[in-house]
C-alpha cells in the first residue's frame, strides 16, 4: 500500500466538496434516530473545545468524464448525517447566516451529496426520518454552535488512488473494529470521562480491570451485568453487543448539570470520597465502598470501573454461600451441580436465569431470608426447563420478561415479599436427564 497522507478537514470542507460521491457499491444508509441524536449531543458536549474529531473519511479518487470524483469508501454514514445537519441549519437559519460574515462565506450550493439519486428504500427512509429529527433538534443551535459545527468539527481524510488499496485500508480498519469487544468500548468511554483526574488515579481505577482477561470481562458483562440490568427494567437481554453499550453509560459529575434525579448519586459519590480521604481513616482503618446497586444509574468514570469490579467480587463469592449454614441453599446447589442434563446448552441458559435472579436478590437484601427465597428462585428458573424439551436463548429471555421475578425483587421493600411471588406447579416431563430437578420440585411441593 502506498504511503498514506492523512489530512484534517472540517465539516465545512466536507459539505463544500462537490467532488464527493457515494458509489453504487456502498451499503444503504442505516443510521437511526439514536445515531443522529448521539452525534448532535456530542457536538453540544464538546462545543467549548478548540476542536472535536468526528472520525475518518476514506476516499478513492478516480477520473470520470474528465472530472475528478472522490468516491467515499468509508465514512458514508457520518457524511450523509453531517450533510443533513448542514442542510437543516441552512433551511432554519438563513437570516442568521446572511448576517454573519464567517457563515455567509459557506457555499451551501455545493451541498450536493444529498442530491445523489439514492436507489435503496432503506436509505431514503432513514434520510427522511433522520432529517425530521434533526430539524427538531436544530432549534437548540445558536451562532456559536453553528460555527463550531462547521469550523471546529473535524474528520481525518485519507485519499487513495488505487481502489484495491482503498478497500484494503477499509477492511483493515473494520477488522480492527471487530476486535473491539463491547467492554473495550466502555473502557475507552469511561477513561475519557476521567479527563480531570491524574494519570495515577486513572491507572488505579482500572488496575483490577486490567488484571482480568477479555473473555472473563465479556462473560461478566453478557451473562450477568447486562442481563440483570435489562431484565430488572423489563427489557430484552439476549446478546450484549456494541449497540447495547449505552446500558453502561450514565451521568458524569464533571458536568455542570445537576438534575434532581442525580443529586442522591452526587451526594453518595462525594461523601464516599471525602470519608475515605479523611485523616481518621488512618486511625480506624475503615473504608467505605460506594453503595452500588445493579439497577442503579451508572456513574461515569472511576465509579464505573469500581462498580464492575465490585460485582465481579459479589458474583465470585455467591457460590461460597453453600459452605455456610444454609441447608436449603446447599441442597439446591447440589441438585444443580449433579443432575444429568446440567451441561446441555439449554440448561446453561436456565442456570443463567437462576444465577442472575439470585445475584440480584443478594445485591438488594444480602443473605437475609436466603433460606426461604432460594427455593422460590430455583422453582421459578427451572420451571422453564421442566416445561420445554428444548430451551433456546429466546426461551430464557422470554421467561425472564413474561414471568418477571426481577421486577418483583426490584419493587419489593422486604425479602418476605418475594415469598408472595406465585410460581405454578409443574408436571413431570419425559426427560430422564432432569429427574433430580423434578424430585426436588416434589420435595418443595411444586410438582403435580
Amino acid at each position: 500500500m502506498n504511503k498514506l497522507d492523512p489530512k484534517i478537514i472540517t465539516v465545512q470542507d466536507v459539505i463544500t466538496n462537490d467532488d464527493l460521491n457515494i458509489p453504487e457499491y456502498q451499503r444503504p444508509y442505516k443510521w437511526t434516530l439514536k445515531n443522529v441524536n448521539q452525534l448532535i449531543d456530542d457536538i453540544f458536549t464538546h462545543k467549548q473545545k478548540s476542536s472535536y474529531r468526528l472520525g475518518t473519511l476514506v476516499i478513492h479518487k478516480e477520473q470520470k468524464d474528465g472530472k475528478t470524483i472522490s468516491n467515499i469508501v468509508d465514512g458514508q454514514q457520518r457524511t450523509i448525517s453531517l450533510s443533513l445537519i448542514a442542510y437543516a441549519i441552512y433551511e432554519n437559519f438563513q437570516k442568521e447566516i446572511q448576517e454573519d460574515a464567517q457563515l455567509k462565506s459557506i457555499d451551501f450550493d455545493k451541498l450536493k451529496i444529498l442530491n445523489i439519486p439514492f436507489q435503496s428504500d432503506i436509505t431514503l427512509f432513514n434520510i427522511q426520518n433522520n432529517y425530521r429529527e434533526i430539524s427538531r433538534r436544530i432549534r437548540q443551535f445558536d451562532i456559536s454552535s453553528i460555527r463550531f459545527f462547521f469550523e471546529k468539527c473535524e474528520l481525518v481524510q485519507i485519499e487513495l488512488d488505487d481502489i484495491s488499496e482503498a478497500f484494503q485500508f477499509f477492511d483493515s480498519q473494520n477488522s480492527r473494529g471487530k476486535d473491539l469487544e463491547p467492554h473495550d468500548l466502555l473502557k475507552a468511554f469511561h477513561l475519557r470521562e476521567m479527563q480531570k483526574i491524574s494519570t495515577a488515579e486513572k491507572l488505579k481505577a482500572v488496575e483490577a480491570w486490567e488484571e482480568m482477561n477479555s473473555n472473563e470481562l465479556a462473560f461478566l458483562f453478557e451473562n450477568y451485568l447486562f442481563r440483570i440490568r435489562n431484565w430488572s427494567k423489563g427489557f430484552s437481554a439476549r446478546y450484549f453487543s456494541k449497540e447495547e453499550v449505552d446500558v453502561f453509560k450514565g451521568i458524569s459529575f464533571e458536568s455542570k448539570k445537576n438534575y434532581p434525579y442525580s443529586r442522591i448519586y452526587r451526594i453518595g459519590h462525594f461523601f464516599t470520597d471525602n470519608y475515605n480521604k479523611d485523616y481518621q481513616r488512618n486511625i480506624d482503618l475503615n473504608k467505605a465502598d460506594f453503595p452500588f446497586q445493579l439497577d442503579q444509574i451508572i456513574i461515569n468514570g472511576k465509579r464505573f470501573f469500581e462498580m464492575i469490579m465490585y460485582y465481579n467480587n459479589i458474583i465470585s463469592n455467591t457460590n461460597k454461600l453453600k459452605k455456610e449454614a444454609f441447608p436449603n441453599f446447599k441442597k439446591v446447589i447440589e441438585v444443580l451441580e449433579t443432575y444429568e442434563g446440567r451441561n446441555r446448552t439449554g440448561d446453561s441458559y436456565v442456570r443463567t436465569l437462576f444465577d442472575c435472579a439470585l445475584i440480584y436478590y443478594i445485591d438488594k437484601y444480602g443473605i437475609d431470608e436466603i433460606e426461604l427465597v432460594i427455593d422460590k428462585i430455583f422453582v421459578w428458573a427451572y420451571s422453564l426447563r421442566m416445561k420445554l424439551q428444548a430451551v433456546q436463548i429466546a426461551s430464557m429471555d422470554n421467561h425472564a420478561l413474561e414471568d418477571n421475578i426481577f421486577k418483583a425483587i426490584r419493587e419489593s421493600l422486604e425479602p418476605k415479599r418475594i415469598m408472595n411471588y406465585n410460581v405454578k406447579p409443574i408436571e413431570k416431563n419425559d426427560s430422564t436427564k432432569t429427574e433430580k430437578i423434578y424430585e426436588h420440585f416434589k420435595q418443595l411441593k411444586y410438582a403435580q
